[in-house]
């Protein structure tokens, strides 16, 4: 899961990024309105939250939120702000935020409502994933196959949660990337590699056939 930090606080944007990174999760870092409006338009299929500050510089939250609906950018949207007023509140919610927090706030809040936003049906997202004899839970994060546990290291968990959520599909290095990395991450590292062999030795063990195919020049596909 990969989400967007828009916070021109940088103590905060950093102990969020750092926050998001130690539950396995993926996160890019912006300063600055236009900027997030920007990424936002052009990479609208990266991201699975977008956290947004409500006062950035050059477009505020509530502006870049509005413009973003209107361009069709459909990824919920948590909204940061110092303003505890009802009217601020309805006035974001209306403009096309999915929620809102207060600042100040704890980190323990800000990751139950984006849990809260990635369970949503609207979001077609099942609450268990099963492929074959793989079973992936994203709410206690574990991985089962055969109904033995299998122990996989957070960015293992996301890879594999990626690929059971476009069964049957060819997903591309690039894509695996930006999805899972950091934004400024090297396309041509081999991370994607080596992530996807210990992935494939953990669930595999001994077996002939693996779940995992590699589409040779393209890139990776776990089949029904």
């Amino acid at each position: 899961m990969k989400i967007l930090v828009v916070e021109d606080e940088e103590k905060l944007a950093s102990a969020i990024k750092e926050g998001l990174e130690k539950k396995g999760f993926s996160a890019d870092t912006i300063d600055d309105g236009e900027k997030a409006l920007t990424r936002m338009s052009l990479h609208r299929d990266d991201y699975d939250i977008i956290i947004l500050d409500l006062m950035l510089p050059s477009l505020d939250g509530l502006e870049v939120t509005k413009q973003a609906r209107e361009m069709g950018v459909t990824t919920p949207i948590i909204i940061l702000t110092a303003r505890a007023e009802t009217d601020t509140k309805v006035e974001l919610l209306t403009t096309g935020a999915d929620d809102y927090l207060v600042k100040p706030f704890s980190f323990d809040e800000l990751l139950a409502r984006i849990q809260a936003l990635l369970r949503r049906p609207t979001e077609t997202k099942e609450a268990v994933l099963t492929i074959q004899d793989i079973v992936l839970n994203p709410t206690d994060r574990t991985v089962r196959k055969a109904n033995v546990p299998i122990a996989l290291t957070l960015k293992e968990f996301s890879l594999l949660e990626y690929l059971m959520r476009h069964p049957n599909e060819v997903v591309n290095r690039e894509d695996l990337l930006a999805h899972l990395w950091d934004f400024n991450y090297d396309s041509f590292s081999n991370v994607v590699d080596v992530h996807v062999k210990n992935l494939r030795r953990k669930l595999d063990g001994k077996a002939g056939k693996s779940v995992l195919e590699t589409v040779r020049g393209v890139g990776y596909r776990i089949r029904e």
